[in-house]
């Protein structure tokens, strides 16, 4: 299994990321998750939730759920994916940065190393 099939198999689809989004601000109730995702039926909610839970996203708690450290990780993929879609979208801009306007472009960071890398020096993920 790919890396991208082992991320796509964790998360699963729209709903799935848009729950984890409705969650990334605090745990919320399940009427609560309802709400804050338009168009979610109740019998996908619980599904979704469920997966989520497999998947070690999200933890159910006694009247909330909440995204585990692994469902915090995903921010900032959904700002990216969120940044993509936005880009593509008729009348939508790319994110700028506040001060000098240019838009932005995300890269690879080590932390390790305080540097910025580059493609050939990334290692684990196969791109498409």
């Amino acid at each position: 299994m790919s890396p991208l099939d082992a991320a796509l198999e964790r998360v699963g689809d729209r709903w799935s990321l848009l729950l984890v989004e409705a969650l990334l601000d605090a745990p919320r109730r399940f009427g609560e998750l309802q709400a804050s995702v338009p168009g979610i039926a109740p019998n996908i909610l619980t599904d979704r939730l469920r997966r989520l839970e497999r998947g070690g996203v999200v933890a159910g708690e006694p009247l909330a759920y909440r995204l585990t450290q692994e469902g915090q990780e995903l921010a900032g993929v959904l700002r990216l994916l969120a940044a993509w879609g936005a880009a593509g979208s008729a009348g939508s801009e790319a994110l700028r940065h506040a001060i000098c306007g240019t838009p932005l472009d995300a890269r690879w960071y080590c932390p390790t190393c305080a540097r910025v890398t580059e493609d050939a020096e990334s290692s684990g993920l196969r791109y498409l």
